[in-house]
């Protein structure tokens, strides 16, 4: 393998469908993805994520630009970066006729694993999947997180040099998501790379060692979750239930949210004494928090990320 893990410049895919106006799903992405990294691909519905997944993973032919992994030209020798690549595609299901266990042992030895070796890895993803119980049920009697779990689990098995996550815990309790990220980062420190997509923002600050937010096809942001949430202008978030009567005070004191009658402010650790007392005074209750990525995907954005 040469060069890095993903490297895309200027892609572009737009849609086109007679009798309706065209539409540019991506408008000149350009990343790049290090070996062994964990990068997360972040943006509402729509943004351009899956489009950009599924053109990396070969599945979709951009309209322009390039992308390479591990130095081959995923749009002309597509054939040659399969080997190298394993997908949990959004809303991908196991095959309904197959058991988690068959499902995974069959992947495996589609791709050419030994048959030892594909039993050895089935056993070990279904046991980090927390799949035991469920191993020998057909795919069709389980529930959609069981299911998650198993198309996890199938692409975690092969152990492949680039993996590709789209929305891989959807439908997940918590504990079974906290499994999956165990797993990917066991996965990185044995050499894979991992490039997800989550609307789970704590997921992507726990995982993600870089990311980027995109919107309408280009990438507006990239760096790290902490690099992302000290640009918000702060590291503490105060929330004022009923605060919008003074919201001008406030304003003073950093960056500012008015939602109804609540204000956010995001302060600096040492104005915090001084918002408090001013709250205090105003008769106002307020509660302290840190910045969470979610404060910076919205001075970024806009918009929530859950918002369409």
């Amino acid at each position: 393998m040469t060069g890095e893990a993903l490297r895309s410049r200027d892609l572009r895919k737009t849609y086109l469908t007679k009798g309706a106006p065209e539409v540019e799903a991506l408008a000149g992405v350009s990343l790049e993805v290090r070996r062994g990294e964990r990068v997360a691909l972040l943006g509402r519905n729509g943004a351009g994520k899956t489009t950009f997944l599924r053109i990396a993973s070969t599945l979709l032919r951009p309209t322009s630009g390039t992308i390479e992994v591990f130095g081959h030209d995923g749009d002309r020798a597509p054939e040659k970066v399969r080997p190298y690549i394993a997908v949990v595609p959004q809303e991908g299901k196991p095959f309904f006729h197959l058991t988690p266990r068959e499902q995974v042992y069959t992947y495996l030895r589609a791709r050419g694993l030994a048959r030892e070796t594909a039993k050895a890895r089935t056993e070990s993803a279904l046991d980090q999947m927390g799949l035991g119980d469920f191993a020998d049920r057909l795919a069709i009697t389980l529930s959609g997180g069981q299911r998650q779990r198993t198309m996890v689990a199938t692409v975690i098995a092969t152990e492949a040099p680039l993996l590709f996550l789209d929305e891989p815990t959807i439908g997940m309790d918590p504990f079974a998501r906290r499994a999956v990220w165990k797993c990917l980062r066991g996965l990185t420190q044995r050499g894979s790379t991992i490039l997800l997509t989550t609307h789970y923002l704590d997921e992507a600050d726990a995982l993600s060692d870089r990311l980027y937010i995109i919107e309408h096809g280009r990438v507006l942001v990239d760096g790290t979750a902490e690099d992302l949430k000290r640009s918000v202008g702060g590291t503490l978030k105060v929330t004022i239930p009923n605060g919008r009567r003074e919201l001008e005070r406030f304003r003073g004191f950093g960056s500012v949210v008015a939602d109804q009658d609540a204000v956010t402010v995001i302060v600096a650790p040492e104005r915090l004494g001084e918002l408090m007392d001013v709250a205090v005074r105003a008769g106002l209750a307020a509660t302290v928090g840190p910045v969470t990525l979610e404060e910076a995907f919205l001075r970024v954005v806009g918009r929530s990320i859950n918002e369409d």
